[in-house]
């Protein structure tokens, strides 16, 4: 009886659940070729054959990983009929629910540091999030009358989001609750009529 024969896609998405699974859990450099194969129930070999290597595996995943995020935040922020200071309150549950993307996110960063080949790949993932921020604070910017430049609210929002994950990841959650209650104190300040 031959053995069963495991499709492409099925592999495929095996070794990236795999993979996902091992960035949470012990981080990249405990992810090898063979554990992510054993993991995902697959000969290691394919690995290199689908991926090129065990790193544009890893870089697949946060791709992965940030378009399903990212189809979400779009969603959320193009809602007409919910305020901004809610979607910016939705945002920010996400920063706690969202913890093993987070992670995710910082394991790929701290890879491609080294990596030029990589960085380009986990760069390309943090455009697109600028590109996002930057579609959804574009019209409250306006409203609000904040005299920042666009791309430097982005970037303060996104920095402001990485610091927060990163003192997260590392065990710090001094003076979060505090900060954000102060911002969402002036949006509900910027949302009354």
């Amino acid at each position: 009886m031959a053995a069963p024969t495991v499709t492409r896609s099925a592999a495929d998405e095996a070794l990236l659940d795999a993979a996902e699974r091992l960035l949470v859990e012990t981080g990249y450099a405990s992810v090898t070729t063979r554990r992510v194969a054993a993991e995902a129930g697959v000969n290691h070999g394919l690995v290199h054959y689908y991926f090129g290597s065990v790193e544009n595996l890893l870089v697949r995943v946060l791709e992965r990983f940030t378009e399903r995020m990212i189809e979400r935040q779009r969603a959320m922020y193009a809602d007409p009929d919910t305020a901004f200071v809610e979607k910016w309150r939705t945002a920010m549950r996400y920063l706690d629910a969202d913890r093993e993307y987070q992670k995710v996110w910082w394991e790929l960063q701290a890879l491609a540091w080294n990596r030029p080949e990589l960085r380009e790949r986990v760069g390309h993932v943090r455009d697109e999030w600028r590109e996002v921020l930057t579609e959804a604070f574009a019209e409250p910017r306006e409203r609000y009358g904040i005299e920042m430049p666009l791309q430097a609210l982005v970037t303060l929002v996104a920095t402001f989001n990485e610091g927060i994950i990163l003192e997260r990841l590392s065990g710090i959650e001094t003076g979060h609750a505090e900060l954000l209650e102060w911002i969402d104190g002036w949006l509900e300040e910027k949302e009354a009529p």
